[in-house]
């Protein structure tokens, strides 16, 4: 009788430890979702005095600059939006952007203070790197979309404007706000995740899910996916095809290189008596 109460208060303590664990977590994501929802009205607020202007509105004119650069350079072009709604989900969805991007860091720390305190401290210090390389590798991919990628783009796709002549009218550009903007995050979203590679790749190699030799053996793999992810995500031109599946193949190459440096010396010790 005295193990079955043993036991059964072993068990209530197990239950309050996950249900303290989960109460943890809750919290944790509470302080980020907060944090996101404060900025996220904050970015689509309009500052005192004006009834456009907004941190919101100064985030959409950088992600534009690419595009009204080279259309003034042509001698100037226009935005315009086709539906009396675009204009305003056009907004929202840059504050929504703006939010998540500056918050992506609060989350990976509510993360990490959760999971470290289960860890010890080789783990912590193993784990800490990857942490750190996250948003660094991000930020490097959404920075070679804006001043590498799209103003190759824009300018080969700006190229097919026609002036008009006798019977045939002019073929201008005038690109609506929501498709440039959905354009625009789409790139920065796929270059920055296909940066994260290195991270995602190295974390299954410590892990022991994938050696080096593995990787080695499934590179002509990973450059045919690397080349169809490529397809898929960018503009059906092929410049920026190969600017995101070039930096892939890149990236793919030096996670084996750290995969072999972090790998465990390997011993034979099937000779051994």
């Amino acid at each position: 009788m005295a193990d079955q109460q043993a036991a059964s208060s072993d068990i209530d303590e197990g239950r309050m430890s996950l249900i303290d664990h989960l109460t943890e977590l809750r919290n944790r994501l509470g302080i980020a979702l907060a944090a996101f929802i404060l900025l996220f009205l904050v970015s689509v607020a309009p500052w005192p005095g004006t009834t456009s202007s907004s941190i919101a509105y100064y985030v959409f004119v950088f992600l534009q600059a690419p595009l009204a650069e080279i259309l003034e350079a042509k001698g100037g072009g226009r935005m315009i939006f086709t539906a009396l709604h675009e204009g305003f989900f056009t907004q929202i969805k840059v504050g929504f952007f703006t939010a998540l991007c500056i918050t992506f860091p609060i989350f990976s720390i509510q993360i990490w203070k959760f999971i470290a305190p289960g860890l010890y401290k080789n783990e912590k210090q193993a784990f800490l790197p990857f942490l750190i390389a996250t948003p660094v590798l991000f930020m490097a991919g959404a920075a070679m979309v804006y001043y590498i990628v799209t103003p190759m783009a824009w300018g080969f796709f700006v190229s097919f404007e026609m002036g008009g002549s006798a019977g045939a009218l002019p073929i201008e550009l005038e690109p609506r706000i929501s498709e440039y903007l959905s354009l625009m995050m789409r790139l920065i979203f796929a270059f920055g995740l296909a940066f994260e590679l290195p991270v995602v790749l190295l974390l299954l190699a410590r892990a022991g899910l994938v050696t080096p030799q593995g990787l080695a053996e499934k590179r002509k793999i990973a450059i045919v996916v690397a080349f169809v992810v490529a397809a898929i995500l960018t503009p059906p031109d092929v410049i920026s095809q190969l600017l995101l599946a070039v930096p892939i193949i890149l990236l793919y190459e030096l996670s084996i290189f750290g995969a072999r440096l972090m790998a465990p010396p390997y011993k034979d010790d099937f000779g051994d008596d």
